[in-house]
């Protein structure tokens, strides 16, 4: 970790040590990845225009989701299977999340049981798939209501697992030791068969996921959850909208880390419409391309209340287990507080209000915000 200064180098490094077939399982798309390299094409094309003479001397990044005090606008993105980068997996993951005060999302997909993830003290968000067994979801909801969580998140936008080459080049599946721990072991055992030519996650997805879910669903998800409910997965402003007429708490922008539709919109284009068509009647979170503070500070500028992050997380676990998601934790915090004082940017209510371009606005004299 001595040579490592940016979540950057924490990626390259995490390339260098990992097997071939596990770096493409984290790293990859769907298709031929266009909408990967989009999220980061999207990022990049972003420009703050900066204030100045303000005092930034003590930024303060804090905020509230959820009832709960974040010391920034940042949690953990629901992602499977940890352990398959270190024995202790979720568990390294929410320590440093809880060490760093954001929350973690744990998955249906999970390699440790939320009650284990929960009693490390983290503020934990559980991240539901529509399954086709309704009583297991069911039984998934009330242990994550149990266990503590504070949020559940339903993610709206795997009807079917895309089409991720890589993994299909490599035959992709899980070694005999990994599983999702709050499935029954029948219904995963899937994921762990090898085939030369398909990814056994992906088949193994097919056979638990419900393709049938709509809005009507949410109405049962409502009356079975005290929980604040948040889908996950949208990019249109019209389902940002049908959104707040259903009741949900919150959305996520999100286009799945480009692991979906290749060819989606990437998540930060689509964030200014969709804050303009809910207004304040919903929060609005964003992922999909983060790769550093001043992503997030952007991300904040066009409208987002806080992101979640996702394969820099792993990166760290990869490369230094609970040490090593601490210290890309650390990383986006130190470079958010350089952001927002380089942007005379004192809080976030600053931060959101700071005024934005593209190069294509910019050349016309035409400036957002």
């Amino acid at each position: 970790m001595a040579s490592i200064h940016s979540i950057a180098d924490l990626g390259r490094s995490a390339e260098q040590q990992l097997p071939v077939h596990l770096w493409d399982f984290i790293a990859g798309g769907s298709g031929d990845e266009l909408t990967l390299a989009a999220n980061r094409a999207a990022f990049d094309a972003v420009h703050l225009v900066p204030r100045v003479l303000v005092d930034v001397a003590e930024p303060n990044c804090g905020t509230t989701l959820f009832g709960r005090e974040l010391t920034m606008p940042v949690a953990v993105a629901p992602m499977a299977y940890q352990r398959l980068l270190h024995p202790d997996g979720e568990l390294a993951t929410a320590r440093a999340a809880a060490a760093a005060g954001i929350p973690f999302t744990v998955t249906t997909l999970s390699t440790v049981a939320v009650e284990q993830i929960t009693d490390t003290g983290a503020d934990t968000w559980f991240q539901l798939y529509w399954l086709r067994d309704r009583a297991l979801m069911l039984d998934l909801v009330h242990r994550a209501e149990n266990a503590g969580c504070s949020a559940l998140i339903l993610t709206v936008d795997v009807p079917e697992m895309g089409r991720r080459l890589r993994d299909i080049r490599n035959g992709f599946a899980l070694p005999a030791d990994i599983r999702a721990v709050q499935l029954p072991e029948a219904a995963t055992s899937l994921a762990q068969t090898r085939s030369a030519d398909a990814s056994a996650v992906a088949t193994h997805t097919s056979e638990l996921f419900d393709p049938g879910l709509n809005w009507a669903n949410l109405e049962w998800l409502r009356a079975n959850t005290r929980l604040p409910i948040v889908l996950k997965g949208l990019l249109d402003p019209r389902d940002a909208a049908l959104a707040v007429e259903h009741g949900v708490d919150a959305i996520v922008v999100s286009n799945h880390g480009g692991r979906q539709l290749d060819g989606a919109i990437p998540s930060i284009d689509a964030l200014p419409d969709i804050r303009a068509a809910v207004g304040d009647h919903c929060t609005v979170l964003l992922d999909s391309g983060i790769r550093g503070g001043i992503d997030v500070l952007r991300a904040l500028a066009l409208g987002a209340s806080a992101v979640l992050l996702g394969r820099p997380v792993l990166w760290g676990l990869a490369v230094g287990a609970e040490t090593g998601v601490s210290a890309t934790l650390s990383m986006l915090r130190a470079e958010l507080h350089t952001a927002m004082r380089l942007t005379g940017c004192p809080d976030l209510v600053a931060a959101a209000a700071l005024r934005h371009a593209k190069p294509s606005h910019a050349e016309k004299g035409v400036m957002s915000r």
